[in-house]
């Protein structure tokens, strides 16, 4: 059975929301070297404060989709194992379509190239429940049709799909990881990309309405970011997990109504809602089939939703 113990990992996007709470967790699992390329796009340096101060970490401010500045990093690092982290935020779909597109699907070849190569040895690629579009049944599980409903959406089913390829004609050692909502500390929280709990939280405290579209009864399963990130370590450390597209989520939804309600209450807020046209493309609902998980990698949310947001919500009151 793999161990991140001791190895030489690299994490792309590592500076972002999901990517840095990994690095994290990887020099805590003992990696002997953790590595982040981030072009911070979306990534900040105050989500890598703490990993920073440790001796086995090393940040380079580069693209991954770059190959010889990736194929560089990973012989000066001894690169075994990368976790594919680095993408563009789906609301990005709407103001620059192709590059929200192209982003996944240029990673994918650049690490898949790589691969080939001998650059290192295996990759945790980390997709999206987007790829699924709206459920046609639910739970959601593995093999629930890909309809993207957005270029972000599409970019990660086709990035999924080479991937897949790989897999099949080159038997590369890889796995593909599906989480559903994150969310948690260090979610994006302000602009046009920023995350629904951060984004509602700092509206409310600057005295602004939280923002419902369309009738608010579209539906998401949030996982917490510490249980995505446990997941992608588990689905390196399970070999059960190679070759395989893996789900990760609660196994719950909620609505956009319900979670509104719930940021408001907690916060106190009792004022009118601001009610907006719905999101063009807007998946209806998602919610997660986790039973693959559960099997392949002994996967369990350890955060219920309830504390989750608790705890989201009173990390952004101490940073904002």
């Amino acid at each position: 059975m793999p161990d991140i113990q001791g190895k030489h990992v690299l994490v792309t996007g590592g500076a972002g929301f999901i990517g840095s709470h990994l690095c994290d967790a990887l020099l805590e699992k003992g990696a002997g070297k953790v590595v982040c390329v981030d072009n911070f796009f979306l990534g900040k340096m105050e989500n890598i404060e703490d990993a920073l101060k440790s001796d086995r970490f090393q940040l380079y401010r580069d693209d991954a989709r770059n190959f010889g500045v990736m194929q560089a990093v990973m012989e000066k690092e001894d690169i075994e194992v990368v976790f594919n982290l680095a993408t563009i935020a789906l609301n990005y779909s709407f103001f620059n379509p192709l590059d929200a597109y192209m982003v996944n699907v240029s990673l994918a070849n650049t690490l898949m190239e790589l691969m080939k190569s001998g650059a290192f040895k295996t990759l945790i690629h980390t997709s999206s429940s987007e790829a699924y579009g709206t459920a046609k049944y639910s739970p959601m599980d593995e093999n629930h049709p890909i309809d993207p409903t957005t270029p972000y959406a599409a970019g990660k089913a086709a990035a999924d799909l080479m991937i897949q390829s790989f897999m099949k004609v080159l038997d590369i050692d890889a796995a593909i990881v599906r989480p559903f909502n994150n969310y948690g500390p260090r979610q994006n929280a302000e602009g046009p990309l920023a995350g629904i709990i951060p984004a509602t939280a700092i509206r409310i405290k600057d005295g602004g309405r939280p923002i419902v579209n369309g009738d608010g009864e579209q539906t998401r399963d949030f996982l917490y970011v510490k249980d995505t990130v446990w997941g992608l370590i588990m689905a390196y450390e399970q070999e059960a997990s190679r070759g395989q597209v893996i789900n990760l989520g609660s196994g719950k939804d909620i609505s956009m109504n319900s979670l509104l309600r719930g940021i408001c209450d907690y916060m106190g807020y009792t004022g009118e809602w601001e009610h907006r046209e719905e999101r063009t493309s807007d998946v209806k609902k998602l919610c997660a089939d986790i039973r693959k998980a559960r099997r392949l990698l002994g996967f369990e949310p350890q955060m219920t939703y309830e504390d989750g947001i608790i705890e989201t919500l009173d990390w952004y009151k101490g940073v904002l």
